[in-house]
């Protein structure tokens, strides 16, 4: 099993999230670990990260030695996820 590295952003985020939605999510994050190229997430072009949905929610990791690194969570409706991600990289 990998391990699990979340970003500060991340924590922050998964803090605000009601009870429902932090459990869906984090179920999510711990299925990583265990499968961390899902059949439902896709390589994003131009990065080295991968995403992934639940819910309503896109998350954006990718892969290290060892472990799964989450960059980033967001609303999978709104592109604001992806201009973070790439001020980060930039």
């Amino acid at each position: 099993m990998l391990t699990l590295d979340i970003t500060k952003d991340v924590r922050d985020f998964l803090n605000r999230l009601d009870p429902k939605r932090f459990k869906q999510v984090a179920n999510k994050l711990f299925s990583l670990m265990e499968n961390p190229e899902p059949a439902d997430s896709s390589q994003l072009k131009g990065y080295p990260y991968r995403r992934t949905d639940i819910g309503e929610y896109r998350i954006i990791y990718r892969l290290e030695k060892g472990g799964v690194r989450v960059a980033l969570i967001g609303k999978r409706n709104d592109d604001e996820v992806y201009r973070t991600l790439a001020r980060a990289t930039q």
